[in-house]
């Protein structure tokens, strides 16, 4: 039954959304005072769909992303408890695996020096210049599923953003939500399941929550 298991990156793979979460917090109450709570809405976007929406100034965009540049160059990249092991199953399993994300190149040279290994626990790994559109829209992860030749109810997308969650939700797959980044009331509406970590989930389960979700 399943044959692709598609993930976003911060706060699915990573552990990474408490410190974005802070990043864009202090951004926004420097550019943006009159929008609070904008690092919660604006979580899963592109940078460009953050700029076209709240930042149009140019001097205050080249001054984030130097910021956002130097960050994203010294932050830590953590695994979310027990996805190595779930992935070692998927794969295992013979279920193709792939990191779709809304970050770009430059985010995952981060990725990279920190976690050498990363290219080879994926199939693939889709990135902001893949897409056409950005999430909420479904085309990262039809893309993502046309890679593998994967039918859509063959496909699972981990997610833990709003975005996230209805761009796997339009894409008409099966959706585990993961309560790192939001409560688990709040994107429950959006998921088949939610998880707050891999440590209980098998590839027998996922299957399973597939299957109800139907």
């Amino acid at each position: 039954m399943l044959q692709a298991a598609l993930f976003d990156l911060d706060g699915v793979v990573f552990n990474t959304e408490p410190q974005y979460t802070e990043f864009w917090g202090r951004t926004c109450r420097t550019y943006r005072p009159d929008l609070p709570g904008l690092e919660h809405t604006i979580k899963g976007q592109t940078l460009t769909q953050i700029f076209d929406q709240y930042f149009s100034d140019e001097a205050d965009r080249r001054l984030i992303v130097d910021e956002l540049n130097y960050f994203e160059q010294n932050m830590r990249f953590d695994y979310i408890d027990g996805f190595l092991d779930y992935l070692s199953q998927l794969r295992a399993s013979g279920v193709s695996t792939a990191v779709v994300t809304s970050s770009n190149q430059a985010k995952m040279q981060s990725v990279y020096r920190q976690h050498p290994e990363f290219t080879l626990l994926f199939d693939a790994i889709l990135t902001a210049e893949d897409f056409a559109e950005s999430k909420p829209h479904p085309d990262c992860y039809l893309r993502a599923a046309a890679r593998f030749g994967a039918p859509v109810d063959a496909c699972v997308v981990f997610e833990d953003s709003i975005n996230g969650l209805k761009s796997g939700r339009a894409a008409r797959m099966c959706v585990i939500g993961l309560a790192t980044t939001l409560p688990s009331e709040v994107i429950t509406p959006l998921a088949d399941d939610v998880i707050s970590d891999y440590t209980t989930l098998s590839v027998k389960k996922t299957e399973q929550i597939m299957s109800l979700s139907r």
